[in-house]
């Protein structure tokens, strides 16, 4: 039997803007747009400015007295760091493993309600485990389907937000909530293409009439999909779950040990991380190709003129901006290779030489 694929409240819009779709994480979302494709989306959120709909992020709501010290006491990040009205990078790790269950925002309105945005396909998994773990006076509910989330992301996503009269002073990774017609919606500093940006939380009602706003003004705007959304990420090096984080991947071995309070007492997954992290058994990196390849997952990555593996590319594609193919990939640590060594893909038989680097491939924009 076929998955019945959710849809974004969106869904007649971009149809009307000749979408292609696609299934991601059991939604069926724009992957690209006619008129152009990835390589003009992704210009205009590095030139000028991209709308994403990217409503199949989850959304949850964790309430209650003490529901912010709860949430510090099983996701990853220290949530003491931040004050409210800011937001935070955080990972849900399995207990006994420290294998990445999601990575996800937290959002801190005060010390009695946080909001979370995981990834689709694992809100429910998340949502599960928090509900499992909280105590009496502690409340979990998965708002899923409840919000859409336009992202603006690009040089020019202030000047866009400014003239519908939004909030754009507020710092990276903070939130304002604000109103937009009839629509009530937080204004996030947060994104993921490495741009200054925004994410615009909306109740579904009145995600068209926000959408048909950011389209309506004379600042010239593009849609962009999904495939344009991973090339950006890609360039930043920012991980994609499932692909450079996943169960079987950890923050320590896919570079996110900054999204972690080593100092904390308590999180889930802390005593498997700790002891990694004392003998990290592989690190991802960047590889840039020297050639015409194009890195992609699951491709082997060998030791150069040798069968030996070293390692496994996580995620590649063709870097719009830099043209030449980018990937990131999971180096055995025991290999003694790092930044600036050579090291060659198997694609479909033949060997793609490319260099060893650190994330990330372009220079990061997002302040």
């Amino acid at each position: 039997m076929t998955e019945q694929l959710l849809r974004s409240p969106l869904h007649d819009r971009h149809v009307a803007l000749g979408a292609k779709f696609a299934p991601f994480g059991g939604w069926e979302m724009p992957l690209e747009y006619a008129g152009g494709g990835v390589l003009k989306e992704h210009a205009a959120v590095r030139d000028s400015v991209g709308v994403f709909d990217v409503s199949h992020l989850g959304k949850a709501t964790v309430s209650g007295p003490g529901a912010a010290d709860f949430v510090n006491r099983c996701l990853t990040n220290d949530l003491n760091r931040i004050a409210p009205g800011k937001a935070q990078y955080t990972l849900c790790c399995d207990e006994a493993t420290g294998g990445v269950v999601d990575d996800l925002i937290a959002y801190v309105y005060g010390p009695d309600h946080v909001f979370l945005i995981p990834n689709a396909s694992n809100t429910t998994e998340v949502v599960r485990r928090l509900v499992a773990a909280a105590p009496d006076g502690i409340t979990v509910v998965n708002q899923h389907p409840d919000y859409a989330v336009l992202a603006v992301q690009g040089p020019r996503s202030a000047e866009l937000l400014e003239k519908l009269g939004l909030p754009t002073e507020h710092g990276y990774m903070s939130f304002e909530s604000a109103k937009l017609g009839n629509a009530e919606l937080t204004v996030c500093r947060t994104g993921y293409t490495g741009e200054h940006g925004y994410e615009l939380v909306v109740p579904a009602a009145q995600a068209g009439e926000v959408w048909d706003a950011l389209f309506g003004t004379d600042i010239e705007v593009r849609a962009a999909g999904l495939a344009a959304r991973d090339t950006l990420r890609t360039e930043m090096g920012y991980p994609l779950h499932g692909q450079d984080l996943s169960l079987e991947i950890s923050p320590v071995q896919a570079r996110a040990g900054w999204a972690v309070g080593w100092k904390k007492p308590e999180f889930w997954g802390r005593d498997a991380l700790l002891a990694e992290k004392a003998a990290p058994q592989r690190t991802l990196w960047g590889v840039l190709a020297t050639d015409r390849g194009i890195p992609r997952a699951h491709m082997t990555v060998l030791r150069p003129g040798t069968d030996e593996v070293v390692g496994e590319v996580t995620s590649g594609t063709f870097s719009p901006t830099k043209k030449i193919g980018i990937g990131l990939a999971l180096i055995s640590t025991a290999s003694g290779l790092g930044e600036g060594d050579q090291v060659e893909l198997d694609v479909r038989g033949r060997r793609s030489v490319v260099t060893i680097v650190k994330p990330p491939f372009v220079d990061p924009s997002v302040k």
